[in-house]
This record gives structure tokens, sequence and C-alpha cells, in this order.
């Protein structure tokens, strides 16, 4: 039976970045979108975008997609987007599942819920840009994003990412908790090798899969495993969707 996929990028991302993982569904016959959020486009002016706009975006995406059964995928940042969109699209919805991301609280925003020093470095590079945008630096992402591949790998990947408007981090969830007050059931996939996130209080689990009251299924890779790990990471994405 095919299924329906909505794939949400996390920040600096775009849809590209789902494309290795769709092309593995779509091959097992699945219906796949992966919409870009607003700011992040090739030709897109990031200043002054919200994270409401990026919950905009995506709602219209699925709208526009008559998709009526999707399993809503949420990487990294994204996980506040789909965590906003959900309560708009519960009637579509068959699952919600974050990957290695960010789980809501009411009130909170992203610059909440990293370490300190991701905090004021985001901060820092937001007040030395032109635009208030923020671009994770290349020795950042090799080191704690993309380290399960070779350096010049990642040094590619890094290279086609976008400046993300700071008032994406910085605007609480929008929605608040009312994502978990939908009858859809919630899954946490989680990357094993994931370290974008260091291990202790601030790591990605439990923390996150306990305050949406969701079992862990792992997949190997770190936090940009749909690169390094994309066959793996279709098959638990789809063995979640599968699920009884």
């Amino acid at each position: 039976m095919a299924e329906e996929f909505v794939l949400q990028h996390g920040a600096w991302h775009g849809g590209w970045a789902w494309q290795p993982v769709a092309a593995r569904l779509r091959a097992e016959g699945h219906r796949v979108i992966a919409p870009t959020s607003p700011g992040l486009g090739i030709d897109d002016d990031p200043r002054g975008v919200t994270l409401s706009d990026c919950v905009d975006r995506l709602v219209d995406a699925v709208d526009r997609s008559g998709m009526t059964d999707v399993t809503l995928v949420g990487h990294s940042w994204g996980g506040f987007v789909v965590a906003g969109a959900a309560p708009r699209l519960a009637g579509r919805l068959k699952r919600l599942v974050f990957w290695s991301a960010f789980v809501p609280e009411a009130g909170s925003c992203l610059n909440d819920e990293v370490p300190p020093h991701y905090t004021e470095l985001f901060e820092q590079l937001a007040a030395a840009s032109d635009d208030n945008t923020v671009l994770l630096p290349l020795e950042v992402f090799q080191g704690g994003f993309m380290q399960d591949a070779d350096p010049a790998t990642a040094a590619v990947v890094h290279s086609v990412l976008r400046p993300q408007s700071f008032l994406c981090f910085s605007e609480p969830a929008v929605g608040g908790n009312a994502y978990r007050d939908l009858d859809v059931p919630i899954d946490y996939l989680l990357s094993v090798d994931d370290v974008a996130l260091p291990p202790g209080e601030h790591a990605w689990a439990p923390r996150f899969p306990q305050r949406c009251g969701a079992q862990v299924t792992e997949v190997p890779g770190s936090h940009e495993s749909m690169f390094t790990r994309p066959a793996e990471l279709a098959e638990g994405i789809l063995r979640l969707a599968t699920a009884p």
C-alpha cells in the first residue's frame, strides 16, 4: 500500500536535502513532498522570515498536495515547524514523526533548547550579519553535524546551506502544545551518532521523546544521515509509517 510522506527540513537546509531519502521512498511506490521553508530557497530573501511564516508555508504545501493520510516528518529545527503545522493539518495526518528534532514546549523557542554556547554563537552571527541571519560555521558543521562523512564531502554540503533568519530561532513555538492533544500517533526517530546536541541535559534524548510521550526508534548515522545513511533513514521512516 502506498504511503504519503511530507518531509520538513531543518535549519539552513531546503527540501533538496531530503532527495536521497525521498528517492528511495518513491522507488517503493510512495508519494513524497519536501517543501522548502521561506527564506531558504535559492532566490529567497531571508530577512524578516519568522517561524510562523515557515509553519504557514508547510500547511499550504500539504493543502495544495491533496494528501489525506500523511506521515509528517520534521528534522532538527523542523520539529518546531511540524509541531506548529500539525493542529492545522490534523484531519490529514496519519502520524507525526520527529527525527533528531526539537520537540517544542509552549513558550519555548529554539534558542531556549540548545546549549548556551550555541545561543551565544547564533546571537553573535546574527549581529555580525547585514540581515539578522545565521549560517552555521563550516568547522561546527563538519565536527558536530556531519562527522560521519569525510571533511571534503561535509564541506560540499555546507557550501549549499543558506543563511537563516534569526527570528526562526527566537520566536516561541507556534500553537503551543496543541500538537500533543491530537488523535495522532507521535514517534521519535533518533540517529544514534547524532552529536549536534552534546550528551547531557541538552541531548536529543531522553528529554524530547519524553516531552511528547514517544518511544525512541534508532537509525544509524549522524545529524545529517539523510546524506550519509539515506537507505537506513528511509527504512526507519517507512517502518514507523506502517506500524500498527
